[in-house]
């Protein structure tokens, strides 16, 4: 367990504890300052748990922060078994390292993503809370000359009932010991959730102050000596290289201090922003035309697509295989086949990507607001020429990230134009065209489903094939993606299901055409789900029953599944009827191994096809909700989210040319248009599963499912814009 910690060099006054693969360091020392800034100086690289002579505790966050709350709820998490003061507690970011701090349920690599962060590091830094105070235990026992089995803690004391006495931690840290052996936790020693004093309470939130009195450090915000800036020319088509540049025009503006081209464009560097943005626009340059990309718009590409998809003998990768739906499809009294497409949608993250790196010799720094600290140690090397453990990654907070800051593209870039600016610090600054023209999409898909139904019409096969172009597949090395059988689950992912169907088989059909793709936020189930969960009330529709009567018939083994739709059904009373012109839709998802499902009531302008949500109901069962209200906050940031996707956002790609780059073609959900939202949060003592992106999936099948019930028409294309509505209206 030791030997990732070699180079620590702890005393008597540090230790190891830990879990499996996982081990944490903790430390007793002097005073630990009592603020963030205080607190990261005294930190000891790899150390977790820092225990001042003050009685302050310095925790480090493995996560990334965006927004999401994790900066609070992983380390809330080991503070609550190790029963530390949190008014004591203070959190700093962690450097990047797989080894150290990579998330034991995510291949123990250290990134943000796919809601695994609380969820990953539950029972890890629960056992490393408990295993360290029973260190404090030991230490006070000696102190106070009583047995250990007497001795108990309340926040940050050690207290002995019998004598009336109390030691704060910090007076255990002045003369802290280490056991040998080590005392020994498992799961049994930990705290019941009958005496959580933080799990499952409201704490705030460690990152909100800065964010109101705005000292806030976001990517953007990084002032460094001698900084220069940098901005770089793309090509318009993705992977063009650079065949001649006139820089001339360029040369000219105030400011510049060098030009060079890169592998992915031209860059410049000056003294300012303006004028690197300024001098980018003045850049003349001939571009390959060769790049497969120059060929791709989307209607063709979804043609195409649709045609893999009808075709079951072009190969696949079986993402689900459940019993033999082909033959059950085959003997089938009947087969209800349906066609679903879903375009491009972009990440525009409040901030747009930025990165700052600077190259001294082989050393390199670079400050970013990222996903994956260890991915960008990796890329910022390479670009450097140098070796990882020469790189010094500074996660900052990000102004939204929902997937697109794990790429590390702007990192990497940085890196490349600090390489050559001659010792300066760079900081790259994309604009907003630049975001979303080098935008990694939600992936264009195409799927098709076919139901095999008995005569009763009940079903007895379920086949689903999925096609587009794959994440996993770019991000992974190949023998990494072939070693896990080039499953991508979050381009062809979301095909489980809970329902009872006994014959299930799922299918992913990669397709490239030039355009690469990201992980966007509820990855593939925002439109898998879609597609199952609007065929579920077709389902319901030609047994004529009710949707949520149908649903729960297909749920009756599956209590939690059964009663988060339940609730939810009640949440909106169901039953009732609902003003003339409004209608309600329902939807399920197991997406992120969590239960969701919301209702919502619409209506339809017949004229404009235009759908206005009016109300969404949710229910959320993720085990264990280590903070009721951020889960709630969470779930309205997500279904904000697949509101936009379900109803105006998508990107339109002319000949590999991005056609939307801004927010005046590119439509958001504005304040206006985001109706009221009721959220419950059903807690219980299961380990807490993902919730970052859980209310994504359910949203925009509910609303295909209130059209349906208003209309008659089913909606299988994302985003129903109005265009679309009105023609299915016809």
């Amino acid at each position: 367990m030791t030997k990732h910690f070699e180079k620590l060099a702890l005393t008597r006054r540090g230790f190891v504890v830990g879990t499996g693969a996982t081990a944490i360091a903790v430390m007793f020392g002097t005073a630990s300052g009592t603020g963030e800034a205080e607190a990261a100086a005294s930190q000891t690289i790899g150390t977790w748990i820092k225990i001042g002579d003050d009685g302050i505790v310095t925790l480090i966050s493995p996560v990334s922060e965006m927004g999401q709350g994790t900066k609070t709820a992983v380390p809330l998490m080991l503070a609550e078994d190790l029963d530390a003061d949190w008014s004591k507690v203070r959190v700093v970011q962690a450097g990047a390292s797989n080894k150290l701090y990579g998330n034991p349920k995510f291949n123990h690599q250290q990134q943000t993503v796919g809601s695994y962060s609380v969820t990953g590091y539950y029972l890890t830094m629960r056992l490393a809370g408990a295993q360290a105070r029973q260190v404090l235990l030991a230490n006070a026992a000696e102190t106070l000359k009583v047995p250990v089995a007497e001795l108990t803690t309340e926040p940050g004391m050690v207290v002995h009932a019998k004598s009336k006495r109390k030691i704060g931690y910090g007076e255990i840290a002045k003369t802290a010991k280490v056991p040998d052996p080590l005392p020994q936790v498992t799961k049994a020693d930990l705290k019941p959730a009958s005496q959580f004093r933080l799990i499952g309470k409201d704490t705030p939130r460690v990152d909100v102050p800065s964010k109101v009195n705005g000292t806030a450090e976001y990517g953007m915000d990084v002032q460094l000596p001698g900084m220069l800036y940098g901005s770089i020319r793309y090509p318009e088509v993705q992977h063009e290289k650079v065949l001649t540049v006139d820089d001339s025009e360029a040369k000219k503006v105030p400011g510049v201090v060098k030009i060079v081209t890169l592998p992915v464009g031209v860059g410049v560097i000056a003294n300012t922003v303006e004028g690197a943005m300024r001098a980018k626009e003045a850049l003349k340059v001939t571009w390959s035309k060769t790049a497969p990309g120059q060929t791709y718009t989307q209607d063709r590409v979804l043609a195409d697509y649709r045609t893999i998809a009808a075709d079951w003998s072009k190969p696949g990768i079986t993402m689900v295989k459940k019993g033999d739906a082909d033959a059950a499809l085959k003997g089938a009294a009947k087969v209800l086949t349906a066609e679903y497409y879903s375009e491009h949608v972009s990440h525009v993250c409040m901030e747009p990507l930025n990165a700052t790196a600077w190259v001294q010799g082989d050393k390199v720094q670079v400050w970013s607001g990222n996903q994956a600290p260890a991915v960008m140690q990796i890329l910022a090397s390479i670009a450097a020429g140098t070796k990882p453990d020469n790189v010094t990654v500074n996660t900052m907070l990000l102004g939204g990230g929902f997937g697109r800051r794990s790429d590390g593209d702007d990192v990497m870039h940085a890196t490349m134009l600090a390489k050559a600016a001659d010792g300066h610090p760079v900081k790259l600054i994309w604009n907003r065209s630049d975001d979303m023209m080098n935008d990694k999409f939600r992936p264009l898909t195409v799927q098709r489903l076919e139901i095999g139904l008995d005569a009763k019409g009940d079903i007895v096969g379920w086949r689903h094939r999925i096609v587009n172009e794959t994440y996993l597949g770019r991000v992974l090395p190949p023998p990494v993606f072939k070693a896990i059988g080039m499953h991508d689950v979050v381009s062809g992912g979301g095909g489980e299901m809970n329902y009872a169907v006994g014959n299930h088989r799922v299918e992913w059909a990669r397709a490239a055409r030039g355009v690469d793709v990201g992980a966007w936020r509820g990855i593939a189930a925002g439109y898998t789900k879609f597609a199952i969960e609007t065929l579920i009330d077709e389902l319901a529709a030609n047994k004529k029953m009710d949707p949520l009567q149908y649903r729960l018939s297909l749920l009756k083994d599956d209590p939690r599944s059964a009663a988060v739709v339940q609730a939810v059904a009640d949440m909106a009373k169901w039953t009732e009827k609902r003003p003339d012109g409004r209608a309600l839709g329902l939807a399920y998802s197991d997406a992120l191994n969590s239960h969701t499902a919301a209702v919502v009531e619409v209506s339809v302008d017949d004229k404009t096809g235009a759908i206005k949500v009016h109300h969404v109901w949710a229910a959320v069962d993720a085990g264990m909700a280590v903070q009721p209200k951020n889960i709630e906050a969470q779930m309205r940031g997500a279904m904000t989210f697949g509101l936009g996707a379900a109803l105006r956002e998508q990107i339109h790609i002319e000949n590999g040319v991005v056609q939307e780059r801004n927010f005046d073609t590119y439509q958001v959900m504005r304040m206006s248009d985001v109706p009221e939202m009721t959220v419950k949060v059903i807690s219980n003592a299961n380990e807490p599963t993902g919730i970052g992106e859980a209310g994504v999936p359910v949203v925009a099948p509910a609303i295909a499912n209130a059209v349906a019930k208003l209309t008659g028409k089913r909606l299988r294309h994302l985003p129903m814009t109005p265009d679309r509505v009105k023609q299915a209206l016809g």
